[in-house]
């Protein structure tokens, strides 16, 4: 049986809350792909994980829109190798950074101010183009 997903010191999801099924690979593959289904399907649904605060399910459902079925579980698959154990450990891992990504707390943004140096610096080379410029200009003797 699957074993809990360790996220962080803090967070573990529990391993009933995941469910895997394999399914056939799609693409290239020739006949083990047509006959071995290596593919793997991870379903966690992050509303029912007492562990994750509800900012955190916001910010995971509201990243992994195109990875969400009607009910709100987030499926994610896996088909980069031709083992079924190694393509669970892959899945996992995915769901493990998708949390992770979801814990972030996003720094707020601070205002500032341009300096009087670089205030200065952009007027002189804005004087320098406007000269450069005018000495491109024909003139004519009156």
């Amino acid at each position: 049986m699957m074993e809990d997903l360790v996220i962080n010191e803090r967070i573990t999801i529990p391993a009933d809350l995941m469910t895997v099924s394999a399914v056939r690979s799609s693409g290239p593959g020739g006949q083990n792909v047509n006959k071995v289904s290596t593919c793997i399907e991870l379903r966690f649904n992050p509303k029912n994980c007492s562990q994750l605060s509800e900012t955190a399910i916001n910010k995971l459902l509201q990243a992994n829109k195109n990875k969400l079925d009607s009910e709100g579980t987030i499926i994610i698959t896996s088909q980069r190798f031709r083992e079924q154990y190694r393509n669970i450990e892959d899945a996992r891992e995915k769901l493990r950074l998708l949390v992770l990504e979801a814990l972030k707390v996003k720094k707020k943004r601070r205002p500032t101010k341009p300096t009087k140096a670089s205030i200065e610096d952009r007027i002189t080379s804005k004087k320098i183009n406007s000269q450069k410029k005018a000495l491109r200009t024909k003139k004519f003797d009156e």
